[in-house]
């Protein structure tokens, strides 16, 4: 394990009759960007309060870091960084005097530190303006600013995007996408699945606490090849391709995809033009992680 940032084991948590954790089985690789994605309330928040030890699992194992987590705590905590708020800034204070807060509370004040989290951030120019002039994206990246200020092998992000506007959410991705090129181990949950696709090299998918799939998303992505398909009337189009065995999705008025193999489309075009459909186009493409997501979840839910 000495390439993994994290395992875990079985890992469960349970509150009362609740199984919010259910015997997770998790491997981070170390210096990796991974994902973590659930629906609301799959379990992701728990997992992250388990591996920092703000919670305490029923059963199983985990190791950060090569630490456990039920005994190893003061062992991990010195060597990560995590944003599961956002934290309580002081509003009256700048942005470099909210860090200076932050690096004497940790107790590892160091002025350099702050200058260089500030210039990672993109905030190096606004500094010395108070908190209550930043935007909430601002606040967003200060606060991963405060993740870093002890130079942690390991990050934790809970949502990091959350209730920001486009360009917000862009400039974090940026943020998060420098910082694992620079070598960190990054674990972010998200629901933002085509922001996850673009910076995130290893994914897991749980849903109630249930780990459903892991492994590299480049992988993941190239699983179930797929037809995008145009064509007039769309819903005979569609049944033809069901009774051809095919799984599809709707995606627009006269567009599908079909999970299938590109050497399928003349097949489909042969059947589809029989029963006087008109094909406009026929294009291979690969699926997007949210369809890969959705069918996964949906398979696991039974729904068709």
């Amino acid at each position: 394990m000495t390439d993994t940032a994290i395992f875990t084991e079985k890992l469960n948590k349970r509150y009362g009759s609740l199984r919010a954790v259910s015997d997770l089985d998790l491997s981070v690789p170390d210096g990796s960007v991974f994902g973590f994605l659930g629906p609301n309330r799959a379990g992701k928040t728990t997992t992250i309060r388990l591996l920092l030890g703000l919670a305490h699992p029923t059963s199983g194992t985990a190791r950060v870091l090569g630490y456990d987590i039920r005994c190893e705590g003061d062992r991990i905590l010195p060597q990560v960084g995590a944003l599961v708020e956002s934290p309580a800034f002081y509003p009256y204070l700048s942005g470099r005097d909210n860090l200076r807060v932050f690096a004497h509370t940790g107790g590892y004040p160091n002025e350099k530190r702050i200058d260089e989290v500030l210039d990672i951030a993109g905030l190096a120019d606004r500094q010395r303006d108070r908190v209550r002039t930043y935007s909430l994206g601002m606040k967003q990246r200060l606060a991963v600013a405060a993740t870093l200020l002890n130079r942690p092998k390991l990050l934790f992000l809970d949502e990091p995007t959350n209730g920001l506007d486009p360009a917000g959410q862009a400039d974090i991705r940026e943020l998060v996408r420098s910082l694992g090129q620079a070598g960190h181990t990054i674990f972010i949950s998200s629901h933002l699945l085509h922001e996850i696709e673009q910076i995130c090299d290893h994914v897991a998918i749980i849903d109630r606490g249930r780990l459903l799939q892991q492994g590299r998303v480049a992988d993941l992505l190239s699983e179930q090849p797929a037809l995008r398909i145009e064509a007039e009337p769309i819903d005979q189009a569609e049944a033809i391709l069901k009774g051809l065995g095919h799984v599809v999705e709707r995606t627009g008025d006269n567009q599908l995809i079909a999970q299938t193999q590109r050497e399928r489309a003349p097949e489909i075009v042969t059947a589809l033009s029989a029963a006087g459909i008109r094909v406009y186009q026929i294009v291979s493409e690969r699926e997007s992680l949210e369809q890969v997501f959705l069918r996964i979840t949906r398979n696991e839910a039974g729904r068709p």
